[in-house]
């Protein structure tokens, strides 16, 4: 074998498996928790979209996620924030939510990818046209029988107002609902706890994302990944479920891929659709 075919071989051998890596690494996985509950007897199932960043699956038109989540039938599907990314186009994660709010009740709250954008406001408004934007607020319905209202925040300063959008959601909170928290950031847990204002009440449960599984994970070494926004190397809150009393956290890995991160890729990380089921 001459050295030049032999030095082609080896480049080819390495392209197949960056190829396969990344096509691992990058493939969507859903993930399933159960959440307990003793304030009813029957059962909710929820999708939790979080951190897509205008991403699409199968193809443009999103046919892989749209195909899975068909099948699981949900209740409910929540998008947790950073469905678009700080820059470029939106195209991908509005059909999304069109085609699905179309199918199932939903509702979003954005991220801080939404935050950064000029043209955010433009965006809610879209958004709003299909499902409810919570900032601060609670979208209340009933599912299965169930009375349910599902709030919404962003950050935890108040920007100028007297109460932050975190505080105006536990003015609320009504034991008498099971109450679901949408709060993008999970390293902000005190806060959606109630503990810098000392809240005796307590949401049910709180989904988050942005933390994109700690982008480089390894099982029982780094099982919260390398590195995450807000909290840095070796971050504590990246994936997984979480328990507080009677509250419980859950932090999805995310859906993002976007071609900005092939030379950052996801190790031991696969993009997550996340299923909840309450019972």
């Amino acid at each position: 074998m001459s050295k030049k075919l032999k030095k082609r071989l080896i480049l080819t051998a390495i392209l197949l498996i960056l190829t396969a890596l990344s096509a691992y690494g990058f493939s969507m996985k859903t993930i399933r928790y159960t959440v307990k509950t003793n304030k009813f007897d029957q059962s909710i199932r929820i999708v939790f979209i979080s951190d897509l960043h205008n991403c699409f699956y199968g193809n443009t038109k999103q046919s892989k996620i749209i195909r899975e989540i068909k099948e699981i039938s949900p209740d409910i599907v929540v998008f947790g924030g950073d469905v678009i990314d700080a820059y470029g186009g939106t195209k991908y994660a509005l059909h999304l939510i069109s085609e699905l709010s179309s199918k199932f009740p939903c509702v979003y709250t954005p991220g801080n990818h939404e935050e950064m954008r000029d043209d955010k406001d433009e965006f809610y408004a879209e958004v709003q046209k299909l499902c409810p934007v919570l900032l601060g607020n609670y979208e209340e319905m009933k599912i299965n029988g169930i009375d349910v209202r599902i709030y919404g925040v962003l950050d935890d300063t108040a920007w100028g107002k007297k109460k932050t959008q975190i505080e105006e959601c536990f003015d609320t909170l009504d034991d008498g609902f099971y109450n679901i928290l949408l709060a993008h950031q999970p390293e902000q847990i005190d806060s959606f706890l109630g503990r810098n204002i000392y809240s005796e009440s307590q949401f049910d449960l709180i989904l988050s994302g942005h933390a994109h599984g700690g982008q480089w994970r390894i099982p029982k070494l780094l099982d919260q990944g390398l590195y995450a926004p807000d909290q840095g190397i070796l971050p504590d809150y990246t994936t997984g479920m979480y328990k507080y009393d009677n509250t419980t956290h859950i932090i999805s890995r995310g859906l993002a891929r976007p071609m900005r991160m092939i030379f950052i890729p996801r190790i031991y990380n696969r993009p997550e659709l996340s299923v909840i089921i309450i019972n």
